[in-house]
C-alpha cells in the first residue's frame, strides 16, 4: 500500500506542468523577416464563411456532419475557419501547446482579433505543453480573452502551492477539463479527440496520434455553443491576467509582431499547408459532391458540466458517462469502439458482459504496449484485460506502424512524416446506426473526474463510415488480436516492458 501511495503522488505531480520559456525564444531567437508571400496571403479579402455555409443548404431541422479523419484536414479546417470568421471564435482545449503548431494557431487567433473578431480561448490549467506568457500576450489584445480552467496546479501557483494542492485536494487537482471544442461564428463547430499540438495533426516526424474529429454546421452547433458559454461563465474559468498577476516581460505589440513573423516563415507554416487552407472552399465542395457531408436530423452534443461530480471519491460518473452506458445498454447487435486508454472497472465490465449475454458483438481497439504514449494507462488496461476477454469482449491492440497510415496521412505530408502512430481516437458505433465521436476515454478518469464531451450522431451513413474505418484498423495489418492465450506485450521495446513493471505500482483508481 505504501508503494501505491508513492506511485499516486508521483502520478499527481505529473499534473503540475512544466515551466516553459517559449516567449523569450520567440522574441529573441526566432525572428524571421517579413515575407511578401505571407503579406499576400493575409490580404486575401472578405470572409467567405457565411456564403459557404449558405451554399451547403443545411435545412433548419438538421445538422451538417463532416468527419475529419486526417490530421492535416482537421488542422486546415480550423485554420480556414479562423481566417474567415467575422463575429466570434470560441475554443476550449485540454492541451494548447507552445510548439510550432500552437504558436501558428495563436497567431491565427491574434490576426482574427485584429480583424475585429471576438476571440475567447479556454485552456485547462495543466498546460503541460504550453506557455502561459504566450497566452497572456494573446489575451492582452482588446478583442481576445484567455481563461484558465481550474487553476490550482500551474498558472500563477508557486511550487509550495502546487505541492500543497496535490497532497490535500485530490479531486480538485485531478478534475481537469478534457473537452476539445472549436466554434466559428456560432455556426460551425469542430470537436472530437484532437488537442492543439503538432502530433495531433500528423506534423511530427517521430510520433503522431491517430485521431478523429467531426465538423458540425448549424443545427446542434447551438448546444455546443451553449456548453462553451456555461464553461466560460463558471467560476472555475479565471482570466489568465488575474492568475499571473504580473505584466508581460515585453510590450504586447512586440510579441504580436514576432508571432506574425514566426508564422510568415515557410519553415514554420508550410507553404503546402497554407495553399491547402486557401483551397478549402473548393475542397469542401468536392467532398460535398462526393456525398461526404451528411445532413442529419438527430445529432446530440453532450457535455459534462464544469466542476463535474462533486463526490470526493472516484465514483459518481457524469452526464457523458451515463449517456455512453445507456447507448451500450440499448445495443442489439454490435458495439465497436476505439479508445486509446482502456482502464475498465467492475461497472464497465458488467455493462459489456450484459451486452454480450444479449448476443451483442463487442469489439474494442486500444493501444498496445508497443504503440501507447502512456505506459501508466496501459498498466491499468493490462490488469483488466483478462477480465474483459473472459466476459466475451473481442480485443485488438494497435500496432505502432499501421498499414492504414498511408490513407490517414494526406498527400505530400506522408513524404515528410513517416512516423510511429499511437491511437488517440475516441469513437463508438452502436448497431451500425449510431456513431459517437468525442473526448471520452474508457477509463475511471474520464468516467468520474474529467469533464468530457461527446457528439452522438444518429445516422447510419455516418456510423457505417466510422465502423468500416475502425474494422480496417482492427485488421492484421494494423493491429494485433488479443486472446486469453496470447498478447503482443513482448513486441514492445525492452525499455517499455521494463517501465511497465514500475507502472504496475500505481493504483488503478487514479490512472
Amino acid at each position: 500500500m505504501r508503494m501505491q501511495i508513492v506511485a499516486f503522488i508521483v502520478l499527481s505531480l505529473s499534473f503540475l506542468g512544466c515551466a516553459h520559456r517559449t516567449l523569450p525564444r520567440l522574441v529573441n531567437d526566432r525572428l524571421s523577416p517579413n515575407l511578401p508571400y505571407c503579406d499576400e496571403i493575409e490580404a486575401s479579402g472578405e470572409s467567405q464563411l457565411d456564403a459557404l455555409i449558405e451554399e451547403l443548404q443545411v435545412p433548419a431541422d438538421k445538422t451538417g456532419v463532416l468527419l475529419l479523419e486526417r490530421g492535416a484536414s482537421a488542422l486546415i479546417a480550423r485554420a480556414w475557419l479562423i481566417g474567415h470568421s467575422t463575429k466570434s471564435i470560441d475554443a476550449q482545449y485540454f492541451i494548447f501547446s507552445a510548439d510550432t503548431t500552437g504558436l501558428v494557431a495563436t497567431d491565427a487567433l491574434l490576426l482574427a482579433a485584429e480583424r475585429g473578431v471576438k476571440v475567447r480561448l479556454l485552456v485547462d490549467d495543466t498546460l503541460s505543453h504550453g506557455d502561459p506568457k504566450v497566452l497572456q500576450a494573446l489575451s492582452a489584445h482588446p478583442n481576445a480573452e484567455v481563461r484558465i480552467y481550474n487553476p490550482n496546479i500551474n498558472v500563477g501557483r508557486s511550487t509550495s502551492q502546487k505541492v500543497r494542492n496535490v497532497l490535500k485536494d485530490f479531486r480538485g487537482v485531478n478534475q481537469r477539463m478534457h473537452n476539445k471544442l472549436f466554434l466559428a461564428d456560432g455556426r460551425v463547430a469542430v470537436t472530437g479527440g484532437r488537442n492543439v499540438a503538432a502530433e495531433y495533426f500528423d506534423l511530427k516526424r517521430q510520433s503522431n496520434f491517430r485521431d478523429r474529429d467531426v465538423l458540425l454546421v448549424d443545427g446542434e452547433v447551438t448546444d455546443a455553443q451553449a456548453s462553451f458559454e456555461q464553461f466560460w461563465a463558471h467560476p472555475l474559468a479565471q482570466p489568465i491576467e488575474d492568475l499571473i498577476g504580473e505584466p508581460l516581460p515585453y510590450p504586447p505589440e512586440l510579441i504580436w509582431q514576432r508571432l506574425h513573423q514566426f508564422s510568415c516563415n515557410p519553415d514554420k507554416f508550410l507553404p503546402m499547408i497554407r495553399a491547402r487552407v486557401a483551397a478549402v472552399p473548393n475542397s469542401l465542395r468536392e467532398r460535398v459532391g462526393d456525398g461526404q457531408l451528411s445532413l442529419v436530423h438527430n445529432v446530440e452534443y453532450i457535455s459534462d458540466v464544469p466542476g463535474k461530480n462533486e463526490s470526493q471519491t472516484m465514483k459518481g460518473g457524469g452526464i457523458t458517462t451515463d449517456a455512453l452506458i445507456q447507448l451500450v445498454r440499448e445495443a442489439k447487435e454490435s458495439v465497436v469502439i476505439q479508445s486509446p486508454y482502456l482502464v475498465t472497472t467492475e461497472v464497465g465490465r458488467s455493462v459489456f458482459q450484459a451486452a454480450v449475454k444479449r448476443g451483442v458483438d463487442v469489439r474494442i481497439l486500444t493501444n498496445s504496449l508497443a504503440a501507447t504514449d502512456n505506459v501508466l494507462a496501459f498498466s491499468g488496461y493490462r490488469r483488466g484485460r483478462r477480465a474483459l476477454l473472459e466476459v466475451g469482449v473481442e480485443l485488438f491492440e494497435s500496432k505502432p506502424r499501421m498499414a492504414a497510415q498511408a490513407e490517414i496521412m494526406n498527400g505530400p505530408l506522408a513524404l515528410r512524416y513517416n512516423s510511429r502512430m499511437a491511437l488517440h481516437a475516441k469513437s463508438m458505433v452502436i448497431d451500425g446506426k449510431v456513431a459517437v465521436v468525442g473526448s471520452f476515454n474508457l477509463d475511471p478518469r474520464s468516467a468520474n473526474l474529467n469533464t468530457e464531451s461527446v457528439t452522438v450522431i444518429h445516422s447510419e451513413e455516418v456510423a457505417v463510415h466510422i465502423q468500416d474505418r475502425m474494422v480496417v484498423e482492427m485488421g492484421p495489418d494494423n493491429a494485433w488480436s488479443v486472446t486469453l492465450g496470447s498478447n503482443p506485450d513482448r513486441k514492445a521495446p525492452v525499455v517499455r516492458q521494463f517501465s511497465l513493471l514500475f507502472a504496475r505500482l500505481a493504483p488503478v483508481s487514479v490512472l
